[in-house]
């Protein structure tokens, strides 16, 4: 297993700088997708980097036990649960090395997948670190693949498992917007952060667009997010986290089961 990309962007940033469904109707789909085995494949934000209570026996992959998969699981206990997800992930990690559990009796599956695909830690690199009309070029580069290549790439993903596990309801989830704007607050400009956030907005959206193409369901975190982001005073996600550096700029515990379990659970 590979260092999380994200890790890499905050060990070179140090260097460089000498530092829904509701009620009812959710409890229904929910002790439905329970009745089968439930797998967490993904990226980091499904791993639970950033959380804490990392497994032991997960190395690298760093899978929390206050992830939203792991949460989800003892609240609803489904009949097998394999957590699959790992820190660093791109599709085609997922396609090597995580689908070895879906089949026939899987009945639910969620993913985060294409952060890594569209280089966010170099983006968030090149903003920290560049200036604005830096930072912006390399945002529409990224936004290029994620028009161009990204949409193959996820079709490759959602056809696999659709192909492993034909009677999985499958919850593919998105990434949040980093910053609440308009406040007074250290670190990157307005621009930057306003970009980073359309940026996180073209990808959710990209990756809507493709799940829905194959009848998987997208939840969304944006909204569970919503003032919570960094600059909000009450933020869920990590900037520089000095303690453990890796964390930086992932959710924290409160964003995994305040921001991703809803999300997932209400889709679920």
């Amino acid at each position: 297993m590979r260092r999380s990309r994200i890790t890499g962007f905050v060990t070179s940033l140090l260097l460089a700088v000498g530092l829904g469904l509701t009620g009812a109707a959710s409890a229904q789909a929910s002790s439905t997708a329970a009745a089968g085995g439930y797998v967490a494949l993904g990226d980091s934000y499904s791993s639970g980097v950033g959380a804490g209570s990392y497994i032991s026996s997960s190395g690298d992959c760093n899978r929390s036990t206050k992830a939203f998969p792991y949460l989800w699981n003892a609240a609803h206990g489904p009949s097998s649960f394999t957590f699959a997800a790992c820190s660093g992930a791109t599709t085609d990690d997922v396609l090597s090395t995580q689908l070895g559990s879906l089949d026939s009796s899987t009945s639910l599956v969620s993913l985060t997948v294409g952060g890594n695909d569209a280089g966010f830690a170099d983006v968030m690199t090149t903003c920290v670190l560049q200036s604005d009309s830096s930072c912006l070029s390399r945002i529409n580069t990224a936004k290029a693949y994620v028009a161009n290549t990204l949409p193959g790439k996820l079709d490759t993903v959602y056809n696999a498992i659709s192909a492993k596990a034909p009677y999985a309801r499958v919850v593919v989830i998105g990434y949040p917007r980093f910053y609440l704007l308009g406040q007074s607050c250290l670190g990157l400009s307005e621009t930057k952060r306003s970009a980073i956030n359309g940026a996180a907005d073209y990808i959710d959206d990209t990756i809507k667009a493709r799940a829905t193409a194959h009848n998987f369901v997208f939840g969304d975190v944006r909204g569970t997010f919503t003032g919570h982001e960094i600059c909000s005073g009450n933020s869920w996600l990590h900037s520089v986290n000095w303690l453990s550096i890796g964390e930086s700029y992932h959710p924290t515990a409160a964003g995994q089961s305040g921001g991703y379990l809803p999300a997932f659970t209400g889709a679920a």
